[in-house]
């Protein structure tokens, strides 16, 4: 029987996708917020794809804020502009 996938919804497309290929954002129990590249930080998690346009939809419609039920800081959205662009090389 094969392993069931993890499936789990951007933020920005609203679409479902596997856990691996999407990028997670954490809020700690501390509060702090930060890039989750292994997927298994504790806290509670958004998930967005490694798409620059999915971050603006997300942003825009202040979904991270909602879903991590606190306020984003810029530099969070900043760091992770700067990875879907290293990912996609050509910043989509």
């Amino acid at each position: 029987m094969p392993k069931k996938i993890p499936m789990r919804q951007c933020l920005g497309c609203r679409e479902m996708k596997p856990k691996k290929e999407l990028i997670r954002v954490v809020r700690s129990p501390e509060g702090e917020i930060s890039i989750d590249g292994r997927g298994k930080a504790n806290g509670r998690g958004a998930y967005l794809c490694p798409n620059p346009a999915c971050l603006k939809r997300a942003a825009k419609a202040k979904a991270l804020e909602r879903a991590l039920e606190t306020a984003i800081p810029e530099a969070v959205y900043s760091l992770l502009a700067e990875q879907m662009e290293a990912e996609h090389g050509d910043g989509a």
